[in-house]
């Protein structure tokens, strides 16, 4: 019996040294391990594509804060949902429409939204060569037409939601669709005469023009969108409150931080930003909220399923 209180006393202590460093970390704002980023592969998913596109934010994140972080990007825009809802990602740069869904289901929250000259918006556009007789979007009726990733805004959803809008269904009017999985290779594959029209981003194609990918002089634009909000940087909603609070300030004054030049500040495709606005209102996602409504699940399964009959 009198061993008991022994027994208990190193229980409890036992219990202490395994619980009070955790809880320690908890409440320290210190962050020593590197975050976990997962980026959507926008332009094709390669660590010298989309990474580059946003390593130089991070790096100044990182030099005005001292916050490492690890950056991968995922194999596909469902991927990075998965990987931020599996909390295997701290943050993850997202598209509007694999926002949302990522959003809804509790994996993430806004953590900042680039400006660029004063707009924290981009647009889609659906292209084609330059010598083609196509006018406008119901003339797309019967051609070859390519997409990227069923859950991106700008080379699936607004594209479909346009041609639909246009009294265009495209698994049911058009001859042939691709499902080429990035914007890079949507318009490759329009430069390479494989298709007839390819959704995609203006932010990519600028950049495909800049790379000598695709030559201006032989691709036309057929019909650009509506704004579109600007691709958020999101974190995951379990973060530490001192964790997203110090992320926050870092990004809406990193465009000012000591030794960063404003060629630092970069967003989607790699363009200069003027800087990061971190009080974006979760109400500016709306637009691509609406897009989804229409662009469904049954439509996006007619789309792959007319894709897999090539």
């Amino acid at each position: 019996m009198k061993h008991k209180p022994t027994l208990i006393a190193t229980a409890i202590a036992s219990f202490l040294i395994i619980t009070l460093p955790v809880a320690a970390q908890a409440a320290d704002t210190r962050i020593t391990a590197p975050l976990r980023v997962m980026l959507v592969p926008a332009d094709g998913g390669t660590e010298d594509g989309t990474k580059a596109d946003f390593q130089p934010i991070f790096n100044a994140i990182t030099r005005s804060t001292g916050i490492l972080f690890d950056i991968k990007v995922g194999q596909s825009y469902g991927a990075v949902v998965e990987a931020m809802c599996a909390k295997k990602a701290d943050i993850a740069w997202f598209g509007p429409a694999s926002y949302i869904p990522a959003r809804d289901r509790g994996c993430a929250k806004l953590l900042a939204v680039a400006v660029e000259k004063g707009q924290s918006v981009y647009y889609s556009g659906l292209f084609t060569v330059r010598g083609s007789s196509l006018k406008t979007l119901k003339d797309t009726k019967g051609e070859r037409l390519a997409l990227g990733d069923v859950n991106s805004t700008s080379s699936f959803l607004y594209p479909v939601g346009m041609l639909m809008d246009a009294g265009v269904d495209p698994a049911r009017d058009m001859q042939q669709i691709i499902l080429a999985g990035s914007h890079a290779n949507v318009l490759t594959a329009l430069a390479e005469g494989r298709v007839d029209v390819g959704g995609a981003s203006f932010d990519s194609f600028e950049k495909a023009v800049k790379a000598g990918a695709i030559d201006p002089n032989k691709v036309r634009v057929l019909a650009k969108s509506d704004p579109i909000p600007y691709p958020p940087i999101a974190m995951h909603p379990e973060l530490p409150a001192a964790v997203q609070k110090q992320l926050k300030d870092a990004f809406s004054t990193v465009h000012q931080a000591p030794g960063i030049t404003p060629d630092q500040v970069r967003g989607y495709g790699g363009h200069k930003v003027d800087r990061y606005d971190v009080n974006f209102p979760e109400s500016g996602m709306d637009a691509p909220a609406k897009k989804m409504v229409m662009v469904n699940e049954q439509v996006k399964t007619a789309i792959i399923k007319k894709a897999s009959n090539r």
